[in-house]
């Protein structure tokens, strides 16, 4: 019951004849440095076999524009369907790994698996961060910033998915010294 998570898409394959997207929220950062993070699959889904025999994947960030898509692709199975084709995406090439990147999603992360852990209904893949891909259009012109904020990012909350919020605050906040 820790929510809200993100909702994103996670892209596998080392070829077209492969390529596969499924839905994930079980992702998160594990490590700076070196740059890890970690998906928990379930050993039945499709994309599970692809993601172990390439030990590599993409996450793709998801945004207000990518909801449909992002929810179809987590409720539908790559056995039956193209999810590149059926839902208009378009793959795009990894800089690093041979798995594509989604180029609609604002933020792609291109990850290399560096462990298996098997934890009961999911396994954990933890991987490290070989690359990261961002739309230019969210890189401000002025500070070279990518303003992720920007991107209408979607996050999921226990069977629903929902906008980010207005911001609150910022890191630190709480104890920076007030401006006299």
């Amino acid at each position: 019951m820790i929510y809200p998570l993100p909702a994103v898409m996670i892209s596998c394959g080392a070829d077209e004849s492969e390529y596969n997207i499924m839905t994930v929220s079980w992702v998160g950062t594990i490590c700076t440095n070196p740059p890890m993070c970690y998906i928990s699959v379930r050993p039945e889904r499709h994309s599970y076999p692809i993601i172990k025999k390439n030990m590599e994947f993409v996450i793709n960030l998801t945004t207000k524009e990518l909801a449909y898509a992002t929810d179809w692709c987590g409720v539908r199975s790559g056995k039956d369907f193209n999810k590149f084709t059926e839902m208009k995406l378009t793959p795009g090439k990894g800089s690093v790994v041979k798995a594509p990147i989604i180029e609609e999603s604002p933020l792609c992360i291109e990850c290399r698996v560096r462990e298996i852990v098997s934890l009961g209904s999911h396994d954990m893949f933890i991987a490290d961060v070989v690359n990261v891909q961002a739309d230019e259009k969210f890189i401000n012109e002025e500070t070279g910033v990518f303003e992720l904020e920007e991107a209408d990012l979607l996050v999921y909350s226990h069977g629903f998915y929902h906008e980010i919020g207005k911001q609150m605050g910022k890191f630190g906040w709480s104890v920076q010294k007030k401006k006299k």
